[in-house]
C-alpha cells in the first residue's frame, strides 16, 4: 500500500521519502490534497517500463481475437447546410 505525503513535508523529508520507496513500495505526493505524483523505486520504474512483446503479440493475446465485425453500409444521412 503507498503512503501518501504532502508536498511540503515530502520536499522537507526527501531523503525518508526515497528510502520508504525503496523498501516498502510507491509514495504518493499530494498536493492540496490531491495526488499528484509518485515516488518509485528505480527497480520498480524498471519493471513497469519493461518491454512485454509488440502490439502484434498484444493483438494476438486478446480474447477478441477471431471477433468478426460487419460495417453498417447504408448511406450517411442528408444534412442540410
Amino acid at each position: 500500500m503507498a503512503t501518501a505525503w504532502q508536498l511540503q513535508v515530502a520536499k522537507n523529508r526527501l531523503s525518508e521519502v526515497v528510502e520508504r520507496a525503496v523498501s516498502q513500495g510507491a509514495q504518493e505526493i499530494t498536493k492540496h490534497g490531491r495526488h499528484t505524483a509518485v515516488v518509485l523505486s528505480y527497480r520498480e520504474y524498471q519493471r513497469l517500463r519493461r518491454r512485454r512483446g509488440t502490439l502484434l503479440d498484444f493483438f494476438q493475446r486478446s480474447p477478441l481475437r477471431g471477433l468478426e465485425l460487419t460495417r453498417n453500409k447504408d448511406l450517411p444521412r442528408k444534412v442540410n447546410l
